[in-house]
């Protein structure tokens, strides 16, 4: 038996704790930020996000899929600059397709059910960030990389 890793243990441990992350999209080199409601697949491999189709986060991954996601369990205190953990999530987003719909909605929904009638509603598109890294800051300056393998 292998023992886990612990740079793993602590983005799936901040990942489960948290329910809301900043999304970060750009349009002509212009960024843009959005609260978001997440989840992780088990694997960290994929995070599942939802949003209108008509918003212009949406414009902007269909437009430029490379993304970065912000999650962090600071409670804002001055504690934060030592006990707070940030993870910056790379890679890129798609809409997901019809097909991997069913998996990744139930998997939502199981983390966020008050949003039921938000990501079944017809113009809400599920979106799939396919990670590529984590950069993951904890005690104010240790920054350490994990890939998902």
């Amino acid at each position: 038996m292998t023992t886990p890793d612990p740079l793993r243990q602590t983005i799936q441990a901040v990942l489960n704790s948290q329910i809301q992350a900043v999304l970060a999209t750009q349009h002509q080199q212009q960024p843009h930020t959005s609260l978001m409601a997440f989840v992780a697949t088990t694997d960290l491999r994929r995070i599942g996000l939802a949003t209108v189709r008509a918003t212009r986060k949406y414009a902007n991954v269909l437009a430029n899929p490379r993304v970065s996601l912000l999650i962090d369990n600071r409670c804002n205190a001055a504690a934060d600059y030592q006990n707070a953990v940030a993870i910056s999530v790379q890679g890129t987003a798609r809409a997901v397709e019809q097909a991997q719909r069913p998996a990744l909605l139930e998997l939502y929904l199981n983390r966020h059910p008050s949003l039921h009638d938000f990501v079944t509603a017809a113009d809400c598109a599920l979106l799939q960030l396919d990670v590529e890294c984590y950069w993951v800051v904890s005690q104010f300056q240790s920054v350490a990389e994990w890939r998902p393998d």
